[in-house]
């Protein structure tokens, strides 16, 4: 009996050592005092300097010293605002900024400059295009434009702890602020191998794997995210373990036999008496 407690107790601790972890894969960045300050400083001046794509929602503001010269190139729709019963005339009052959606073939309408192909274009890119195109054509002072993404969002599933859709309201976000701002990955996330899924301007898709618990992600290309990226976080071995199963049919011939078995010792048991 002692020798048969025994060899529980060792099959016992087998299975717990086997599913545990001594957590040295949990940490994020483990050499990030090895990381050269150049190869940070350069991910950081690429930050929101993507391609523009068909799908995109684009704010486009220009602006200059003179507000009236630059009216025109500002696509604005003023609301009506309606007197009172005695007069019921109605006036043009607060006005809305109406954005620019780039069309499946990556083009613009823009009030006085007409159809614009921007597909492609970085942001910075397509406020120089623009201020080119209006000065000196139209304008005797170079204005001013400003460009944002306002649908800029990205995708996180798996094993976060808020997985679903994160909108970035500055048109900019990298793969740390995605992790914050999703609660951080659980315990079971794999970080040595999250998946990152992008579609460019053309609709093709790539793909990366990524390593945060090494400190070389931050210098990659793809720490700055774009919009609609998808992110996957992969449950690790453990938390793949802890929820095997058998298959239902042989979980039943299994809970078959184990009947049968309890049977036979009942039968050999009374035989005895």
């Amino acid at each position: 009996m002692k020798i048969k407690n025994l060899l529980m107790l060792a099959v016992l601790s087998l299975v717990l050592f086997s599913c545990g972890t001594n957590g040295d894969e949990i940490p994020y960045m483990q050499n990030i005092d090895n990381l050269p300050a150049s190869a940070l400083a350069a991910v950081t001046a690429q930050a929101g300097d993507f391609g523009i794509k068909p799908g995109d929602l684009l704010q486009i503001n220009v602006s200059s010293s003179n507000a009236d010269a630059v009216r025109p190139f500002n696509k604005i729709q003023y609301i009506p605002t309606y007197g009172n019963g005695a007069t019921g005339f109605s006036t043009m009052g607060d006005h809305s900024t109406v954005f620019y959606l780039v069309d499946d073939n990556g083009n613009i309408d823009f009030p006085v400059l007409g159809k614009l192909h921007i597909t492609g274009m970085t942001k910075k890119s397509l406020e120089d295009y623009i201020a080119s195109l209006i000065y000196p054509k139209y304008l005797t002072e170079k204005p001013e434009v400003e460009c944002r993404i306002q649908n800029f969002r990205v995708f996180c599933l798996g094993d976060f702890n808020h997985t679903g859709v994160i909108q970035a309201q500055n048109g900019r976000l990298n793969l740390i602020e995605a992790i914050a701002m999703s609660g951080d990955l659980t315990l079971q996330g794999r970080r040595d191998n999250i998946l990152l899924i992008r579609t460019d301007a053309n609709g093709q898709r790539t793909i990366k794997r990524i390593d945060i618990t090494n400190a070389n992600f931050m210098t990659i290309p793809e720490f700055n995210l774009q919009q609609n990226d998808i992110l996957y976080v992969e449950p690790n071995k453990y938390k793949k373990r802890s929820i095997w199963s058998l298959p239902p049919v042989y979980g039943a011939a299994v809970s078959i036999f184990g009947t049968a078995i309890s049977v036979v010792n009942f039968v050999l048991l009374l035989s005895k008496k």
